[in-house]
């Protein structure tokens, strides 16, 4: 069996979620076996248990700050130098690692490596809706072009195109603690623009390696419900465009979110 012993995955586990066990199922399904750990900032005797019965280490924040603070905790537990912080309710595919290892270019400078991914709704797969359609053709061009700051800064100006729970870090570049928290619900695309400003390279792998949870109690459902979202949304368009443009975009935006076709 083959490893990659410079890569874990650090699940932050929340509640009891009934699919944290299928996300742990996955991720020791991988064809290239890596490092996995647990950390909560909710510890309970469910997650307790998990991790027991996984023979898998457990790290328990001292509290519970906030989503980014939670993530950054999860990869502070960490020791290799690429990490993904994988999200409780998501499906790796098997062969995750094994692309993550065979992009890996030592000499050059790769700051995050990020996959295409689809969503399921319960049982129901989704690999095509207008959202995920737009998503893939603008990642599309950083296949060609990783290095390209401009493009990386006009690719978000138009959305947050990038699925967190896809993304590796390469900590030598990024840190341990790289999740910008000044947002609740838009940190992850907060912390893309960030790193886009950066020199170094953003790795797209156009191959599907992921399934992403949608579900009525997920923080992302609960934040557009409550209007957070569309909030934050106008706040990082504002990053990139003057006020009415942002505007007009964040509308757009937002339409083609609630979009399942």
């Amino acid at each position: 069996m083959k490893t990659f012993d410079n890569h874990t995955f650090a699940v932050c586990a929340y509640g009891e979620s009934p699919y944290l066990t299928e996300c742990l199922d996955s991720l020791l399904a991988q064809t290239v076996k890596s490092r996995i750990l647990i950390a909560t900032a909710t510890p309970n005797e469910f997650i307790r248990r998990t991790a027991a019965q996984y023979g898998l280490p457990l790290f328990e924040a001292p509290q519970h700050e906030g989503i980014g603070q939670d993530w950054n905790f999860a990869m502070s537990c960490t020791e290799t130098d690429y990490v993904t912080v994988a999200h409780q309710d998501d499906i790796y595919l098997p062969d995750y690692v094994k692309e993550i290892v065979q992009h890996i270019d030592e000499g050059k400078r790769q700051l995050l490596f990020f996959t295409n991914y689809n969503e399921f709704s319960g049982a129901r797969l989704i690999d095509r809706t207008r959202n995920l359609k737009i998503k893939r053709m603008l990642t599309a061009p950083l296949r060609l072009f990783p290095s390209w700051r401009f493009y990386r800064r006009r690719m978000l100006s138009l959305g947050n195109v990038i699925g967190c729970p896809s993304v590796t870090f390469n900590t030598r570049l990024t840190g341990r603690t790289p999740f910008v928290c000044e947002m609740d619900n838009d940190l992850d695309w907060d912390t893309w623009e960030y790193f886009s400003r950066q020199k170094g390279q953003f790795v797209y792998i156009s191959r599907v390696l992921m399934h992403h949870r949608i579900h009525e109690d997920s923080g992302t459902t609960a934040a557009i419900h409550s209007g957070l979202r569309q909030k934050e949304d106008y706040l990082m368009m504002c990053k990139f465009w003057p006020e009415p443009v942002a505007r007009r975009l964040c509308r757009e935006y937002n339409r083609s979110l609630k979009t399942k076709k």
